[in-house]
C-alpha cells in the first residue's frame, strides 16, 4: 500500500496496467521512476536542432533496466508458488534476478558465460546469494540449457521469454510519455536479446499520450497478459530504432550469429530470444536496425560522461552512438524529439571505463607546491 507520496515501485504506480490483483504480494525494490535527461552540450556541438534525451535506466536499484521486468517476473513467480528462479545472463539479468529473489526469499540460479562478463555484474549476483553456474560457452548456449533445465527442475525462467518480464519493462514507455506529455518521434535502444525494444513498443501501443484512456494498438506481443481491449488506435507512437554492436548483429546479418564478439558484453548475444517480435516492432513502427563498431560505442560512452555527466555502461552507449550518427546524416531529421535508452550504469563495467580514460592518475607528493603544479599544468587552455 502507498503511504502518502512515498514511491514504492512501478507495479504499484501502474497497477491498473499490469497483470496483478489487489491481493498480489509485490516483490519490489523501488524500481522505475528513472530520470529522463535532456542532453545540452552534445546537441549543441552537433549543430543540429533536435531534442535529445536519455532515459537513464542505470539508476534502477541494481543498476540496469532489468529491474523493471524482474520485479513483475518474480512477483508472478511467487504468486504461482515457485520457490526458485533461473536465468541465463551476460550480467545484468543475473544481478537483477539475484536481488529480487533475495527480496522474495526464494532461491536463484544464474547461468553465465565463461569470461566476457563484467566483474561488477558478477559481484552483484554473488553478494545477493545466487548460485552462479559458469559454463564453457556463450550466452546463447546458456539460454538453451536454461530452457532444458526448466523442463526438468522446479524453477521458473525469468529471462525475457517470460512474458511478465516484458510487461514490467513496458513501463519505461509509460514514464517517457508521462514526462514528455507525448511519445517521442524516435526511440533508440541497444539491441541484444531484443526483449527491451519489444517491451517498449508494447508500452507505447498501450499508453495513449493524449486522451489518457486505456487504449491499445493491435498488440501482437502480450501473450495474453495485456490488460486492455485490443484493436483500438493508439495515439502518438515513435519510430523504434535498434542498434547492435557490429560484432554481434544478427538483425543486420538477417540470421543468427554463432560467435558474437563485442566490448559491449551486455548485448553480446547472437541468438536473440525476441527475434520475431523485434522484426514486427521494426515493421509496425516504421523504424530500423543498424550497427555500431566497438570504437563508436566507446567513443559515445566517453562523450556522454565527459560532456553531459552521465556514466553508462558500453552497451547502453550503443543507442546514443547510433542516434548521433543518424542525426548527423539526417536520417533522424532536425526538429525531432529523440529518446535514447541507457540500459545500465557505467559502474557495471569500471575496467572498460578506466582503460579508455585519457589521463593517468597524477601521483604527487603531499605538498602544496606539488598539488598546485599538477592543477596548473592540467588547467583547460
Amino acid at each position: 500500500m502507498n503511504i502518502g507520496n512515498h514511491y514504492i515501485g512501478l507495479i504499484e504506480k501502474y497497477r491498473d496496467r499490469l497483470p496483478v490483483s489487489k491481493d498480489t504480494r509485490l516483490i519490489s525494490l523501488g524500481e522505475g521512476a528513472t530520470p529522463l535527461i535532456r542532453l545540452q552540450n552534445i546537441p549543441r556541438a552537433l549543430g543540429k536542432q533536435v531534442e535529445l534525451y536519455v532515459k537513464f535506466e542505470g539508476l534502477n536499484p541494481t543498476g540496469s533496466f532489468k529491474d523493471r521486468g524482474m520485479t513483475l517476473a518474480v512477483t508472478k513467480a511467487v504468486e504461482a508458488g515457485s520457490g526458485a528462479i533461473i536465468c541465463a545472463s551476460t550480467g545484468n539479468t543475473s544481478a537483477a534476478a539475484a536481488a529480487y529473489a533475495a527480496r522474495a526469499g526464494i532461491a536463484c540460479f544464474v547461468v553465465i558465460p565463461d569470461g566476457k562478463i563484467a566483474l561488477g555484474k558478477l559481484a552483484q549476483a554473488m553478494i545477493h546469494g545466487a548460485v552462479v553456474i559458469q559454463i564453457q560457452g556463450n550466452f546463447d548456449a546458456g539460454m538453451a540449457l536454461v530452457k532444458q533445465v526448466a523442463n526438468e527442475a522446479p524453477v521458473t525462467i525469468v529471462n525475457s521469454i517470460n512474458p511478465f518480464r516484458l510487461q514490467g519493462q513496458k513501463t519505461a514507455a509509460f514514464e517517457i510519455i508521462d514526462a514528455l506529455g507525448a511519445a517521442p518521434d524516435f526511440h533508440c535502444l541497444p539491441v541484444g536479446n531484443a526483449g527491451n525494444i519489444t517491451a517498449h513498443w508494447i508500452g507505447y501501443c498501450e499508453y495513449s499520450s493524449v486522451s489518457g484512456k486505456n487504449v491499445t494498438a493491435a498488440c501482437t506481443f502480450c501473450h495474453g497478459q495485456c490488460a486492455f481491449v485490443h484493436g483500438a488506435v493508439a495515439i502518438s507512437r515513435p519510430k523504434m530504432v535498434g542498434y547492435q554492436a557490429a560484432g554481434s548483429a544478427p538483425f543486420l546479418r538477417g540470421a543468427m550469429v554463432d560467435n558474437p564478439e563485442t566490448v559491449a558484453t551486455a548485448i553480446r548475444i547472437g541468438h536473440p530470444q525476441s527475434w520475431d517480435q523485434a522484426w514486427k516492432v521494426k515493421e509496425e513502427s516504421g523504424g530500423w536496425f543498424d550497427e555500431c563498431t566497438d570504437e563508436e560505442i566507446l567513443a559515445a560512452q566517453k562523450l556522454l560522461a565527459g560532456k553531459e555527466g552521465v556514466f553508462c555502461e558500453p552497451a547502453s552507449a550503443t543507442s546514443l552512438a547510433g542516434a548521433l550518427r543518424d542525426i548527423k546524416t539526417g536520417k533522424i531529421p532536425e526538429g525531432s524529439r529523440v529518446v535514447c535508452t541507457l540500459t545500465g550504469h557505467g559502474l557495471k563495467d569500471p575496467d572498460t571505463a578506466i582503460k579508455q580514460s585519457k589521463d593517468p592518475l597524477h601521483k604527487v607528493k603531499a605538498e602544496l607546491a606539488a598539488v598546485k603544479k599538477a592543477i596548473l599544468e592540467n588547467m583547460p587552455r
